[in-house]
């Protein structure tokens, strides 16, 4: 028994079967060949087709009942001038992008060079953002007495002033309606209701 075979060198070798006879095969005809001509394992055979058919290296076509498999010298050839072609485009794009790149990168270093005048802007840049950051925390401090913000609280304090006594007004009348309707005093009707004495308009 002969060493084992990788899966590319059985892949090799069944390709050397279609391109030697240049013929269309069964799967069983491959199985029997394979193990007599190639040392293929038969039952590594059925894998080794799919693998190439995957890769489009083998056409299968199914006449009939049956499935045909069969690869051409010159039709690999040709895949292969296809393929380099495509991967020689990509290429191509690929290294204008890099180029594209590299001249964008050039730009952007422009005026950037590492000296001493950017080396001290560069510090005094930090010296004023930190500065900044501390006025902002001190900003905040005084927010509470901001005159817009004060302003604005008592709009809103204003508004809810008005809302409240709106609802102080509703009890109000019904207070007196429940009053005339059912003769009940008002001190009654704030100890039931859970209402303080000193309930009033703000």
């Amino acid at each position: 028994m002969g060493p084992r075979l990788t899966i590319e060198e059985k892949r090799k070798r069944m390709m050397e079967i279609f391109h030697d006879t240049m013929e269309p095969y069964l799967l069983k005809e491959l199985e029997k060949i394979g193990p007599k001509q190639k040392g293929i394992v038969s039952q590594t055979v059925k894998d080794v087709v799919q693998s190439l058919v995957d890769d489009n290296m083998v056409r299968c076509e199914k006449i009939g009942t049956s499935n045909y498999f069969w690869s051409f010298p010159s039709e690999s050839a040709l895949k292969r001038k296809t393929r380099l072609q495509d991967l020689e485009k990509e290429l191509a794009l690929m290294e204008a992008k890099q180029s594209e790149l590299d001249s964008a990168i050039e730009q952007a270093l422009l005026g950037r060079e590492q000296t001493e005048e950017r080396e001290g802007l560069v510090e005094e840049l930090g010296d004023v953002e930190a500065l900044w950051n501390k006025q902002q925390a001190e900003l905040r401090q005084f927010e509470e007495c901001d005159p817009v913000r004060m302003n604005e609280r008592k709009k809103q304090t204003m508004v809810a002033r008005d809302a409240a006594n709106r609802w102080t007004d509703n009890i109000f009348i019904i207070q007196g309606w429940i009053r005339d309707k059912f003769n009940m005093d008002p001190a009654e009707f704030n100890k039931h209701f859970g209402i303080p004495a000193d309930f009033d308009n703000l």
